[in-house]
């Protein structure tokens, strides 16, 4: 797609950026059908076409509106139209860039300013979280039906396994999971253990810094990255084979930092290193156990009953792993059940359910449509964004798949 910069704009390294990304599309429109705010609304602008549109406008010099931003807004940044694209279109980088140019010309004001300041202001930090959540647990219920089902039931993750073995691996602990789901680390901590690997965590790591960058305050989204950089970077150095992730949201994150970051004299490399390392707790699992003989835990993982497995568009599309989770579960044992649409989004999307609530929800319903048509037993995924919305709408449990994978090892090895 030929693009001509605006000479305001011919100096500013973001333009620069969409127009490389701006000259891969053909403008074929294959992307229209797996794009789910398309398939809902049915207007090209909810398209990745039209927003690609659009944001070459405002490269080339047109005034965006308020509109323009809305439809940016709409956008999941679930990144299906790129595993759909035949050009190679790097929409999710796109998108970014064109809110970030956006958001610059047509500011927030008034109540949807200030929601997203709240949101900024607690949510990426787990210390403000973890009180929220267990006064919302503790109050569950006597709580309204709907939100009573928002709030995360209490788990008991268990011990952290003691022994300490010669390879070890980082663990990014997250902003929510860690008193949203608990369980989750701790599980993974337990299977890499039973497999010699000992998992570690960083005491000043935090958030990967998706939220804010998502949200356009991509500055103190490099500072939140920086700041894990210097965390993790001793163990780096003294031979970390591995930072892993346990929700794939904050992986596709980890995986970018060398992009973000790489006009930082002082940290570009060193991010670099960071998305070479990082990993996803299924992408480890398989190095790990692709020579292990896993019939001994074929029974147990039978008796467990049918299992439907969400595979989220950050794992599928963004770290471009379609289908490994659900070969791995199957090497284990469990009975998979068929999910019809696969492929597209529950409508969770970080913070998406939270600013665009009507779309989530009919995309959420949608999906467990889908994940419970098998009438499985249990409903599995891989990110914690997507656990907690599936979980809010289907009035049942969903865990994390490596909790399920736990549940065969601690009790057979």
């Amino acid at each position: 797609m030929q693009t001509t910069i605006a000479p305001e704009l011919a100096n500013d390294p973001r333009a620069i950026a969409a127009e490389q990304v701006l000259r891969k599309c053909v403008h074929c429109g294959f992307c229209l059908a797996t794009c789910p705010t398309y398939n809902l609304l049915g207007d090209e602008q909810d398209s990745p076409r039209g927003r690609i549109y659009l944001i070459k406008q405002v490269v080339e010099g047109h005034t965006p509106t308020a509109s323009t931003r809305t439809h940016l807004d709409r956008c999941l940044t679930c990144r299906n139209c790129e595993t759909t694209c035949p050009s190679g279109v790097e929409y999710g980088h796109l998108v970014d860039l064109g809110r970030n140019l956006v958001e610059e010309q047509v500011p927030r004001s008034g109540l949807d300013y200030w929601k997203r300041q709240a949101i900024l202001s607690v949510l990426p930090y787990s210390k403000r979280v973890a009180p929220m959540v267990w006064l919302g647990q503790t109050l569950r219920p006597v709580l309204p039906a709907t939100l009573a089902a928002s709030v995360p039931p209490r788990q008991s993750p268990g011990a952290l396994p003691e022994a300490v073995h010669a390879r070890h691996m980082l663990v990014l602990d997250g902003c929510v999971q860690p008193s949203m789901a608990p369980a989750t680390n701790v599980s993974a901590a337990r299977v890499l253990d039973a497999f010699g690997i000992t998992l570690q965590h960083a005491d000043q790591a935090g958030c990967c810094g998706a939220v804010h960058f998502h949200l356009n305050a991509q500055d103190k989204a490099k500072a939140l990255m920086r700041q894990n950089i210097d965390a993790w970077w001793p163990s780096i150095e003294a031979g970390c084979e591995a930072i892993i992730t346990t929700a794939s949201g904050c992986g596709v994150m980890l995986k970018d930092y060398g992009h973000v970051l790489a006009e930082d004299v002082d940290y570009a490399d060193k991010a670099q290193r960071v998305s070479e390392l990082s990993k996803d707790i299924v992408e480890v699992l398989l190095d790990v156990l692709q020579r292990e003989d896993l019939a001994p835990f074929r029974n147990q993982a039978q008796a467990m009953g049918k299992v439907a497995f969400h595979s989220p568009c950050t794992l599928q599309h963004g770290q471009k792993l379609p289908l490994v989770t659900e070969a791995l579960l199957g090497r284990f044992g469990f009975t998979l059940t068929p999910v019809n649409d696969s492929h597209t989004c529950c409508g969770s999307a970080g913070t998406y359910s939270i600013f665009q609530p009507e779309l989530s929800h009919q995309l959420r319903d949608n999906k467990l449509g889908n994940l419970l048509a098998e009438q499985p037993d249990i409903i599995a995924t891989a990110n914690i964004g997507c656990q907690l919305h599936l979980q809010g709408g289907s009035g049942r449990q969903v865990v994390h798949w490596v909790e399920l994978v736990d549940r065969l090892v601690t009790q057979t090895v």
